[in-house]
């Protein structure tokens, strides 16, 4: 049975006309104003999601609990390029990222996919997210804390030049300029069989990170595009929106394989070579 919304829970507001497309986070208890008029939260406690509040004009509006994916549209500040939600989705169930996950991240930026790797990771999962620049370190921690989620995330303004802090994590995501330059570190801080996702925005970027990763034991490395393209509801006339939203960035996946006395044939273009004919790590005496 759903819960029934509380004092100071959070909860999405939804326009009962479907032509409008505005969305809204906010606190049951708040006084809410549109310009369909002022919505009083309060009349939200004891009551399910999906009802319908009635403004003093009214105007109509349905009341949800937010999704990971509302948070990061809706309510977060950004200061910065954020990952969409179409990227992290597949992000979350192509790196594996699930409760009780241990990630690291860089950069924090505004804090967006801080806040969806916090959700999937859960009360006994751990993010710990890294970044440079001290504001939007502050800022990725504010949007947290507002979610209630702060328990799940540990700030870190530092240069991952300097290596990361954690070892064997399940996931490193790099969301950073040149990310070739980091991938030993990331690699350090991996567990064996982990999972690297790398996040750029161009094909030059792209190109390096390849470039780069060949030189490391790092397996099953896949490049992705995901273009996501909605549709208006309208059973009479069904086509595709007038706008999307098109290339958002590049994504590269890869697994960590064990690094062992061998590994040295990693670094010479003969080994290079070698590596990418192999499809197990079984090959290298893993």
């Amino acid at each position: 049975m759903p819960k029934p919304f509380q004092l100071d829970d959070f909860v999405l507001l939804v326009p009962a006309n479907p032509e409008k497309q505005q969305r809204w986070i906010a606190k049951v208890g708040e006084k809410f104003s549109t310009a369909g008029g002022v919505f009083d939260l309060s009349e939200l406690v004891g009551r399910e999601p999906g009802c319908v509040l009635v403004s003093h004009l009214g105007e109509k509006i349905f009341a949800f609990r937010p999704t990971p994916s509302d948070w990061v549209l809706y309510a977060i500040k950004r200061q910065t390029q954020v990952t969409y939600p179409k990227e992290m989705g597949y992000i979350l169930v192509r790196a594996g990222v699930t409760a009780g996950s241990k990630v690291i991240e860089s950069g924090s930026g505004s804090g967006a996919s801080t806040l969806m790797f916090a959700f999937a990771v859960g009360d006994s999962g751990h993010v710990f997210s890294y970044e440079r620049r001290p504001e939007f370190s502050e800022l990725a921690r504010k949007n947290i804390e507002r979610a209630g989620l702060s328990h799940r995330v540990s700030f870190k303004v530092k240069d991952i030049a300097d290596g990361f802090d954690e070892r064997d994590a399940d996931i490193v995501f790099l969301d950073v300029r040149e990310p070739w330059l980091y991938l030993r570190q990331a690699l350090d801080g991996l567990a064996n069989g982990g999972s690297l996702v790398v996040l750029v925005p161009t094909t030059n970027q792209v190109s390096e990170t390849l470039r780069a990763i060949q030189n490391l034991p790092f397996v099953d490395i896949e490049v992705s595009e995901l273009l996501l393209r909605h549709y208006k509801p309208n059973p009479e006339r069904l086509r595709p929106e007038d706008r999307m939203v098109a290339h958002t960035a590049f994504l590269i996946f890869a697994r960590k394989a064990q690094e062992n006395s061998d590994s040295e044939k990693f670094k010479s273009d003969e080994g290079v070579e070698a590596w990418k004919g192999k499809e197990t790590c079984q090959d290298f005496g893993c």
